[in-house]
């Protein structure tokens, strides 16, 4: 299997379909406004970001600073059925509304209104239609603990029948992220089991009929890295897809593991792809199908539009940021406090980076962070420039120096060499500022502490930009990789 993403950086729970020669590829964003990203391929390899499938913070229902951090929307599903694309996903705010389903005709939207399917408490939802043209909604309930279906109407969320568990949990532990596909006469109920750390791994289920009764694999799990020493871990989560030549491919989220036992990943999950055979028409993975994916490519944004790549924690940018010749952010935190609340941000989508951020006007920052009270940030406040690191209950300035006349915010990340011995953590973090072209570091911080291992969570490192106690205009961001 490739060592390297598809998806690099924050892309948990891919989900897959194709159109023609397109390949369109849906992920989970948890707390993140827009949410769910939508990106297009036509060859799995090179991933163009062109949509978010739910843009309403009301509808992502996260609340504002620590009390939404991985709160939002869950694992998704995309399909393309009647002329239109199918998104159906989990708002954790709204768990008690049920599985919400939006659609499109195109995937830059303008995406429906959601709808919400009465009595489907759960996560994980996916589509598929039978020969008759019913849509059946298949999901992770909690009572009954499993895999469960209901047909429903999916432009109004109507049930059309009662819910029947197909997929009980004392067949495998944590049995959730279903994706139901019809591969010939057969249908394949593909799902997550083993928890969504180390653990991980895909299972699947076969039967004559979309509603089952499903047929488990003998040799289950089909794909899994738990108890080896492959550099991919958590493999699972995993969608199919019948590529244009008739040959299949699997996408999965996995994650990256580094530093001294029990080693940390930094950047949340990410999508990986691998090839998928059938044998006796069962799924057998092939992880080297496919060559090393492209590894991810920098920035350099002068805001002279709001790129798409740009997202905030629970709510819209357009609230407290504009971009036009420079990016202009509202008042944000006050300078001393600790958590993060209107930040706009990015995702990190390497191990080894650079990044600067060009403060023209205000007070601000830029941080990298996992959630709104585990980040480090590089401040300019007054007269003064700081570097700051709060990972809960702790906040501490770690240096200081004169602010320069241009405040060319800055951070650096550099894995560390596995030759050095001793407690490693996954990398050293550098924040500091840059000056007639060179770098001040003025801390060099343990990368743990913006781990999912400590901070906890679901998502993975982003780059934020903020206004510090008033307005603030940057003029330039730029993101390398090294």
């Amino acid at each position: 299997m490739s060592t390297q993403p598809i998806l690099a950086g924050f892309h948990p729970d891919p989900s897959i379909c194709r159109v023609g020669g397109d390949y369109f590829l849906l992920n989970s964003s948890f707390e993140y406004v827009p949410g769910l990203p939508i990106h297009r391929s036509r060859d799995l390899k090179t991933w163009d970001l062109v949509g978010h499938a739910v843009p309403d913070a009301a509808v992502i229902a996260a609340q504002e600073g620590a009390a939404g951090a991985s709160a939002g929307l869950y694992g998704p599903s995309l399909r393309h059925h009647g002329g239109l694309f199918w998104a159906t996903t989990t708002s954790l705010g709204r768990f008690r509304d049920g599985i919400l389903i939006t659609h499109a005709e195109r995937p830059e939207g303008p995406w429906s209104d959601p709808v919400f399917v009465p009595g489907t408490m759960g996560i994980d939802p996916d589509l598929a239609w039978d020969d008759t043209g019913t849509c059946i909604l298949t999901w992770r309930s909690m009572r009954p603990g499993g895999i469960s279906q209901v047909d429903i109407d999916p432009l109004t969320g109507e049930r059309l029948g009662d819910a029947r568990l197909v997929w009980p949990d004392d067949d495998g532990a944590e049995t959730e992220g279903p994706h139901l596909v019809r591969r010939g006469e057969r249908w394949y109920l593909f799902t997550a089991q083993g928890g969504t750390h180390t653990g991980h791994g895909v299972s699947v289920a076969r039967a004559r009929h979309p509603r089952g009764p499903f047929e488990t694999h003998p040799h289950n799990p089909v794909l899994t890295h738990r108890g080896t020493g492959h550099p991919v871990q958590a493999t699972g989560h995993a969608d199919v897809v019948e590529l244009a030549d008739g040959s299949w491919a699997m996408v999965f989220l996995g994650i990256r593991q580094q530093g001294s036992f029990p080693r940390s990943h930094v950047l949340g999950r990410e999508t990986f792809l691998a090839g998928l055979d059938w044998e006796d028409d069962w799924p057998v993975v092939v992880e080297e199908r496919f060559p090393e994916a492209s590894a991810p490519t920098g920035f350099a944004d002068d805001f002279d539009r709001m790129d798409a790549r740009w997202v905030s924690p629970s709510v819209r940018a357009a609230a407290f940021a504009s971009a036009a010749s420079g990016l202009t952010l509202s008042s944000g935190r006050t300078a001393d406090a600790a958590e993060q609340t209107r930040v706009l941000c990015t995702r990190v989508t390497a191990h080894e980076w650079d990044a600067a951020a060009m403060l023209a006007d205000g007070d601000g920052a830029l941080s990298v962070r996992i959630d709104a009270t585990h980040w480090y940030a590089i401040e300019a406040v007054g007269d003064r420039i700081r570097a700051r690191i709060v990972s809960h209950p702790f906040d501490q300035v770690l240096g200081e120096a004169d602010r320069p006349v241009t405040a060319n915010l800055a951070i650096r990340a550099r894995l560390i060499p596995r030759t050095q011995r001793g407690n490693r953590g996954p990398d050293i973090v550098s924040l500091g500022f840059i000056a007639n072209g060179e770098f001040t570091s003025l801390a060099d911080v343990d990368g743990r502490y913006l781990s999912t291992e400590l901070a906890g969570g679901f998502t993975g490192r982003m780059l934020g930009l903020e206004a510090l106690g008033g307005p603030a205009r940057f003029s330039r961001g730029e993101f390398t990789v090294r």
